[in-house]
């Protein structure tokens, strides 16, 4: 027996206070959120909050999967001894019993499970909770036939051929579940039973029952099969209401058969490993970590270039997705997991109908590659989600930057991932590096898998490979620090692993530009203003044209400003092709110019155009001569028409095809009224009824409103002292008087964030009826309402205050 069940009680408060202070000790340091302030003042209310549903959620994650197959194999037995339980899990002896034990002791650690002083294991009831049918089983017999009438116990127990020792509804209920949880009777029943029954009952057994909310007790419907009937009348399957028969824990695992055992697997998978060296893991690490830091770069140079468009339904699509990648010459993979990683860091965020950066991305853009990487290394392990997740169920494109709910599961996948790594000998990779994918099934059970993926965990180890975090099937330094949750660690890994940005290239007499290793933000802004970016990764590749030169030219570079600052940044003198290309494009740039006008103005007198041109009350036309007999205006045809008659000339206005538009004014009507609707047989109110009804409306002594609802009593009802116990602080007071959904550690611990300022996390039901978990900040009490800013729609909020239904640490 596990040593900690020495100690026992029927309640988790009784079994605590009989701990001695290491074994609590332990419980405490197992479940933290329970500890945190304000601090529990005694054992009952420690209790109350580890039975708290939200704090059983925070400690499932963290089980690993032989914890949940004996939580689950308790669940569908609660109460039971645990004899009974190793059975189940085909435990009762050998090695596999000590692994028993050694698992609810871990789980005794946790305040999950725990012995009664009857030799019964309890659990958490939120922790029961967690399976709507533990190892497919329904409910017990005693839970389906509770409210079952005597009368109809009578039947099923004379079905049966069993006398019970008195008539009595608990008597009867107590022979049948004696009965029916005796594996051996409930087979030699089974066995003389009729073919359609026993076949229908063997076929139930197997299968997870069907749930239904109400239960019909009574003679078995008229519709049901022959088979269902012989089994309805014995008590073997109870009818549903609204759905069918269910069949009672005992009778299914009676029928199981004793072959049949719940698993439970207490030793991790076998992970197959190869010998590596820790300078390859460095240098395919190195690698890989430089080129996704040089292809991050690129990613988000182009969508601060052109900023992605956002699709109606939310998020950047596949056209866009695409575009994004060719531009930067990446794989998909790549750019949804820069997309997510720098949203998250704040590089990027949504500007109406598109996706740009922000300011931080400029600081960014400015910072060495090792540092550049080292914030999206850190965005990426906090992520709440997988980035690299492209299809649904149904092999359809997911668009990134969707905006979805965050999935805790993918965080622990991702850390799962890395803790197996970690426990690698030193010198060993993965052999398979599916069998990392197995492993984190063992380690992290409920944890979120891909629907595309072919085996487990196949999109998150090909991210941490992209990352350099995975590096030959061994953790790298960077995936080491990354574990380890060091920042510090983090920067100086990439700083050893990534070179220095370079700031020199190497120009050929092919028209090309090599850049070995990453190019600095100043040398990419170069050499993208006058030449085309053809390859990027360990070395990246610009090619000249006679179009990027134009393009320099263009944004007002003269030639010999482009060949001064490129010859700043050569190892060597440029070759003269390069000098050739940029001084013809030069001396070709410009021949043709293009103006933009409002309008044209021209005539056949080139004294008379002049002399508009310099008449001083037309300078707000903003005129220009582009000929002796044509000029060109800023201001639209009709106020440049209009300023010319003013000042005393007789301008006509052409027509687009060069004829004389013909001007004619225009008469301004209005459309005729549309009368007010008439009831039928009824006259149509005057005009002056309506004034006076209006003034009826408005007929209101405002002042004696107002005083009226100054001196009104105020609806604030005066709370009661709870179960005696004295509270802490006037806000306590209030907040219990209206959170009716509270118990007395929740109301305390939320009157504990409001007074000091602290962040806390609640449950909160909307008047919808949905439930959902908002994270608060910046308290401010207002009864019957709180004032709160809310990290989950990162917005001020106002809750009420009897829809919080609990309270927990942020």
């Amino acid at each position: 027996m596990f040593p900690i069940s020495k100690k026992s009680g029927s309640t988790l408060a009784t079994w605590l206070r009989g701990l001695g202070a290491p074994e609590l000790e332990r419980v405490l340091a197992a479940r933290p959120d329970a500890v945190s302030a304000p601090e529990p003042r005694s054992i009952g209310e420690l209790a109350d909050r580890l039975q708290r549903p939200a704090s059983v959620a925070l400690a499932l994650p963290r089980l690993v999967l032989p914890y949940l197959q004996v939580a689950e194999a308790l669940a569908a037995l609660t109460p039971t001894s645990r004899d009974v339980l190793a059975g189940l899990l085909g435990a009762a002896d050998g090695g596999r019993t000590h692994d028993l034990d050694a698992v609810l002791e871990a789980l005794a650690d946790r305040a999950l499970v725990w012995p009664d002083g009857n030799g019964l294991l309890r659990m958490a009831a939120p922790l029961r909770q967690a399976w709507d049918s533990p190892l497919g089983l329904d409910a017990s017999l005693a839970q389906l036939l509770a409210n079952t009438a005597s009368d109809e116990l009578g039947r099923m127990l004379a079905a049966l051929g069993i006398k019970p020792t008195s008539n009595n509804k608990q008597n009867r209920l107590a022979a049948l579940i004696d009965h029916h949880s005796d594996p051996d009777r409930v087979a030699a029943l089974v066995a003389k039973a009729p073919a359609a029954a026993r076949k229908l009952l063997e076929r139930q057994a197997i299968r997870a029952p069907e749930r239904s909310r109400f239960i019909l007790f009574g003679a078995p419907s008229s519709d049901s099969g022959p088979g269902e009937r012989w089994a309805l009348e014995r008590g073997l399957l109870i009818q549903d209401r609204h759905g069918p028969a269910r069949m009672p824990a005992e009778v299914a695992l009676a029928l199981r058969g004793p072959d049949w055992h719940a698993p439970f697997t207490p030793v991790p998978p076998v992970l197959r490993s190869v010998s590596v060296t820790a300078s390859d893991v460095e240098r395919e690490a190195a690698a890989a970590a430089m080129a996704f830091a040089a292809h991050a770069a690129s990613v988000l140079r182009v969508c601060a270039a052109t900023p992605p468009a956002r699709l109606k339904a939310g998020g950047i699509g596949s056209r866009e997705l695409s575009r994004t990648g060719k531009a930067a010459q990446c794989d998909e993979i790549v750019v949804r997991l820069v997309l997510e990683a720098a949203s998250a860091a704040g590089l990027l965020a949504r500007d109406g109908e598109r996706v740009a950066a922000t300011a931080a991305y400029d600081t960014w853009a400015e910072e060495e590659p090792a540092d550049q990487l080292a914030v999206l290394l850190r965005s990426w392990w906090t992520l709440a989600l997988t980035p690299g997740g492209s299809r649904d169920e149904d092999g359809k494109a997911l668009p990134a930057l969707t905006g979805a709910p965050p999935c805790g599961g993918c965080v622990q996948a991702r850390h799962g991932l890395l803790a197996v790594a970690a426990q690698l000998p030193a010198g060993e990779g993965a052999a398979d590096l599916a069998d990392l994918g197995m492993s984190i099934v063992w380690h992290r059970p409920l944890v979120d898998e891909l629907a595309q993926d072919a085996t487990p965990f196949a999109t998150l180890i090909q991210e941490a490979e992209v990352l350099g975090a995975l590096a030959l099937g061994a953790l790298s330094p960077i995936g080491a620090a990354l574990f380890a949750d060091d920042a510090q660690a983090l920067v100086d890994a990439c700083r050893r692993l990534l070179p220095a940005a370079s700031g020199t290239a190497r120009f050929g007499s092919d028209l090309t530009a090599v850049v070995a290793g990453t190019p600095s933000a100043a040398l990419v802004t170069l050499l993208d203003s006058v030449a085309e970016r053809e390859a990027a990764g360990a070395a990246s590749v610009w090619r000249f044209s006679p179009g990027s030169v134009r393009c320099a030219l263009d944004a007002g570079l003269t030639p010999d400003v482009i060949t001064a600052d490129l010859a700043a940044v050569a190892v060597e003198p440029l070759p003269q092709p390069l000098s050739y290309l940029i001084h013809d494009a030069a001396r070709s740039h410009g021949r043709v110019r293009v103006v933009s006008a409002a309008c044209v103005i021209h005539g056949e007198e080139p004294a008379l155009l002049t002399e508009l041109a310099a008449h001083r009350k037309l300078t707000k036309l903003g005129l220009r001569q582009l000929a002796p007999t044509v000029l060109i205006s800023r201001t639209p045809p009709d106020r440049t028409l209009a300023a010319l008659r003013s000042a005393g000339y007789a301008p006509v206005a052409e027509a687009p095809d060069g004829s004389v538009r013909i001007e004619r004014a225009q008469r301004p009507r209005v459309a005729s009224p549309v009368p007010a609707p008439r009831l039928p047989g009824g006259p149509a109110r005057p005009r002056q009824t309506e004034a006076r009804a209006a003034d009826a409306r408005t007929a209101v002594d405002l002042s004696s409103l107002a005083a009226r609802l100054l001196t009104a009593p105020q609806d604030v009802p005066e709370p009661d002292p709870w179960d005696g116990r004295p509270y802490d602080s006037d806000t306590e007071e209030i907040i219990a008087g209206h959170a009716r959904n509270l118990s007395f550690t929740d109301v305390r611990q939320l009157a504990h964030a409001v007074n000091e300022g602290r962040t806390i996390t609640i449950e909160y039901v909307a008047t919808s009826g949905s439930a959902t978990v908002r994270t608060l900040s910046r308290l401010e009490l207002d009864a019957p309402y709180l004032h709160a800013w809310c990290h989950l729609r990162d917005d001020e909020r106002v809750f009420t205050i009897s829809r919080i239904h609990g309270v927990m640490p942020a």
